[in-house]
């Protein structure tokens, strides 16, 4: 079974209609603002996850990134470590039967993994207020109230960053920098067909080789800023 992009965006939208539409029955009495997101794009060893909590810090928003994936499985009734093998990667047909025929452990679907992101994407963006880290998120959520980021440096500097961080060989972080970027571009080429690297698919696009976590944390907050201002400048006004 194909899981494609369209049936994705069309699970999406689903859910966002019934959040604006339970928002909107709650708050007749008075118009509520818009609810604004900070969608983070990363490449792996960029500081992705540091940069996004130092935004979050300065907001006061909750940032979510490995918390999604805790999120889901607590709605799942599983352990988080059940959905590695289907988090930011894609999973064939042959594969996840496999998976299933030589794992004891419980077993995700794509398909329902997808379901449950796109549901708790959903519900996080209709309240606002937090910074969203990976998964296509910047390639899907409504522009107007979304600042879609994207993390970058040279591949020397994410490699060399990767081994300290996680303490191995410069040509042991080289691939594990290969494998991840890989398998994220490929996981969000095939279930939201968009391309990572078009730069024209982000507001910001940051060299994180260039800017200090706390520089790169203040430029975004500064673009929020000022998209939200611009939006509410667009804004028509209230009748009285």
């Amino acid at each position: 079974m194909t899981y494609s992009s369209e049936s994705t965006m069309n699970v999406l939208s689903g859910y966002l209609q019934h959040w604006k539409e339970r928002g909107e029955s709650e708050a007749r009495a008075q118009p509520a603002k818009p609810a604004f997101t900070i969608a983070i794009s990363r490449q792996s060893g960029a500081r992705g996850t540091t940069t996004a909590r130092a935004v979050g810090k300065r907001l006061g928003w909750a940032v979510y990134d490995r918390e999604l994936v805790e999120m889901i499985a607590q709605d799942m009734k599983l352990q988080a470590s059940c959905l590695e093998g289907v988090d930011e990667k894609k999973v064939g047909w042959l594969q996840e039967c496999m998976s299933r025929a030589i794992s004891s452990a419980p077993v995700v679907s794509d398909i329902a993994y997808r379901h449950r992101l796109m549901k708790t994407i959903a519900s996080l963006v209709a309240h606002g207020d937090c910074v969203l880290v990976g998964r296509g998120i910047a390639h899907i959520l409504p522009v107007e109230t979304t600042l879609r980021v994207r993390l970058v440096a040279p591949v020397a500097w994410r490699v060399a960053a990767m081994s300290r961080k996680l303490g191995i060989s410069e040509g042991e972080a080289a691939v594990k920098v290969a494998a991840i970027d890989r398998q994220r571009d490929q996981f969000v080429r095939e279930h939201f067909n968009k391309d990572t690297t078009d730069p024209s698919l982000y507001d910001l696009v940051l060299n994180t080789e260039r800017f200090s976590v706390e520089q790169s944390a203040d430029l975004i907050v500064e673009a929020l800023h000022r998209l939200q201002a611009a939006v509410a400048n667009k804004a028509p006004e209230t009748a009285p």
